[in-house]
């Protein structure tokens, strides 16, 4: 298995052909979760072949917006199939990655660890002190793609998706559960400030 190899060509490639107006699914979105997922992973005492595996997937997760929006998870796996056999990973390596992308669809289901480590570490940020820079670049990509109409109606949403989510790890729940809740309590004062 050549893992830095197939890391680095998808890498590549989302840095030279995502659309511009992926202000939050780009690049940086991709190596972020990449961090989280690294981070999780060793605090979850995950083995080095599972490394491998979830980091993989944590590269591909998103890679469908290459292409399109609508479903991209699927075609992220389509992706990891086209590519990974060329960089030796076999098909069942290739199941847990495509397992592992799928569990990053909202709302999130993961159904094994590594399904749970890579779903927490995509919504890492909702419980980091950098939240509200990042939700400032989800904002900016959804009102491109026509989907938010303006902050009020943004910050509804947030509250919503918000309540619906939970982390799964013990160590997102450790590391993230409390920031998380503080930054919802701060998201709904900005909606009361701003209906007032």
């Amino acid at each position: 298995m050549q893992f830095k190899e197939a890391c680095e060509f998808i890498l590549d490639k989302l840095r030279g052909e995502l659309p511009t107006h992926l202000t939050y699914h780009s690049i940086y979105h991709t190596l972020d979760v990449c961090g989280a997922a690294k981070r999780f992973g060793k605090l979850e005492n995950i083995t080095p072949a599972e490394m491998k595996l979830l980091l993989t997937a944590a590269c591909y997760h998103d890679c469908g917006y290459l292409t399109t929006a609508t479903g991209h998870e699927e075609r992220s796996c389509t992706i990891a199939e086209e590519f990974l056999p060329g960089f030796g990973y076999s098909s069942e390596d290739i199941a847990e990655i495509c397992g592992m992308i799928r569990a990053t669809r909202l709302p999130q289901s993961p159904q094994t660890p590594l399904e749970e480590i890579l779903a927490d570490a995509d919504l890492d940020y909702l419980g980091r002190e950098d939240f509200f820079t990042i939700s400032d670049q989800l904002f900016l990509e959804f009102v491109a793609l026509g989907l938010i109409t303006d902050k009020n109606h943004w910050n509804s949403v947030q509250i919503k998706f918000f309540e619906n989510h939970r982390y799964f790890t013990a160590t997102a729940i450790n590391l993230r559960q409390a920031y998380k809740e503080e930054n919802l309590q701060r998201i709904k004062a900005a909606l009361k400030k701003d209906i007032e």
